[in-house]
């Protein structure tokens, strides 16, 4: 049976290379000292929608009644649930979270309904917090190859070009010029014409040294200082919003070389604390790197000994070896270890128990050697 649209399995490579990013998300984030939490995925449906109902994000949360009549929702994000697990900790406070979240929107690309997110924030954070999201990030694309360039913006800086230029419908016009990247500027323009607002595409095309007289251009500038000392370059970019209403000063957006955003982020309130997070998806960041995951997979295969197959994966294990044990003909042994991308097999039968003498064959080089079973019992084959 299919899955329901827009959902997905992962299985072989794909899920080995998921759980890789994973982990390596886990750990960069567990160095710099952010601790991990786990969050429900179903929600009150008012907790969920929060006061950002205008949200599209918001506007396309799964929502279900349970047989008490409750009105819940799945989680779309992480972020709302801080205002819950951030009350009464010690500021600032650092945590992340891994899981999967749900939006109820149409499929594209790399677009599921069900992604695995990779969140990372900071309740009580200054720009100096900021900039170490920002450097924790850039070490996990750095692990995961990804070339990538860091954009920013400021949504204060946003508002006073909006005062500027008596915009009323401020929320609208900060949406449509955030679609730039993504429709052509003729639409936007467009889209903008119809709230009186068209005069702020000339506005945005200036250089970067315009933008110095509005004051908030300071924060901008601030977080560039500290992202250097993390070694993270940020390119100003004057359009970007990102979609959601509750951002209050810096956002960040991070793309890959060939223009896909892999990370969005910024700065908001939880409860009226300044706070900081970015957030990216365990399948986008898969579409994005080249990384290839070799994980060194053994078969032993039992050739009616069944007790000393065992002992031996067991031993191998011990030292840190992938093993599993196959009961059958060494033919079909060998077709079973092609299938799972296992790259080598130990023989194990009567012969080899009485000499102590193994063979072990490399699927991929198809060399085979011979080993005593003392030396493969300490795991160096």
């Amino acid at each position: 049976m299919e899955t329901v649209k827009g959902f997905k399995d992962k299985l072989g490579k794909d899920a080995e290379k998921a759980a890789f990013i994973r982990e390596v998300s886990r750990q960069v984030f567990e160095r710099y000292n952010f601790q991990e939490v786990e969050t429900p995925i179903v929600e009150y449906e008012e907790f969920v929608r929060g006061e950002n109902t205008g949200d599209e994000a918001v506007s396309d949360v799964f929502k279900f009644e349970d047989k008490g009549k409750r009105n819940l929702a799945l989680r779309y994000e992480f972020t709302f649930q801080l205002k819950r697990i951030s009350k009464n900790q010690k500021l600032p406070f650092k945590r992340f979270q891994i899981g999967p979240v749900f939006r109820d929107e149409p499929v594209q690309g790399n677009r599921l309904r069900q992604f695995t997110q990779c969140d990372i924030d900071t309740i009580g954070a200054t720009v100096k917090d900021e900039a170490e999201i920002l450097g924790a990030v850039k070490e996990i694309l750095n692990a995961l190859k990804v070339d990538s360039v860091f954009y920013v913006n400021n949504r204060k800086l946003l508002n006073e070009i909006l005062e500027g230029e008596r915009v009323e419908n401020k929320e609208q016009a900060i949406r449509e010029l955030d679609k730039l990247d993504k429709l052509p500027e003729k639409e936007v323009y467009e889209n903008l014409k119809k709230i009186n607002a068209e005069s702020l595409l000339e506005i945005v095309k200036n250089k970067e040294e315009f933008f110095k007289k509005y004051p908030s251009y300071s924060e901008i500038e601030d977080l560039r200082k500290y992202s250097k000392f993390y070694g993270v370059e940020l390119k100003f970019s004057p359009t970007l919003a990102r979609g959601l209403a509750y951002y209050t000063g810096n956002v960040f957006e991070i793309k890959s070389k060939i223009k896909e955003t892999i990370c969005g982020g910024g700065t908001y309130l939880v409860e009226g604390v300044p706070s900081s997070g970015i957030s990216f998806s365990i399948e986008r960041m898969m579409a994005v790197t080249n990384i290839m995951i070799n994980i060194e997979k053994i078969l032993v295969s039992s050739l009616d000994e069944d007790k000393k197959a065992i002992e031996l994966a067991r031993k191998l294990r011990k030292c840190g070896k992938n093993v599993s044990v196959y009961y059958g003909k060494p033919g079909k042994a060998l077709e079973y270890a092609n299938s799972y991308g296992i790259k080598k097999i130990i023989f194990v039968g009567k012969k080899e128990v009485e000499k102590k003498k193994i063979k072990i064959k490399n699927l991929i080089t198809g060399k085979e050697v011979t080993l005593t079973i003392e030396k493969i019992n300490k795991g160096k084959i």
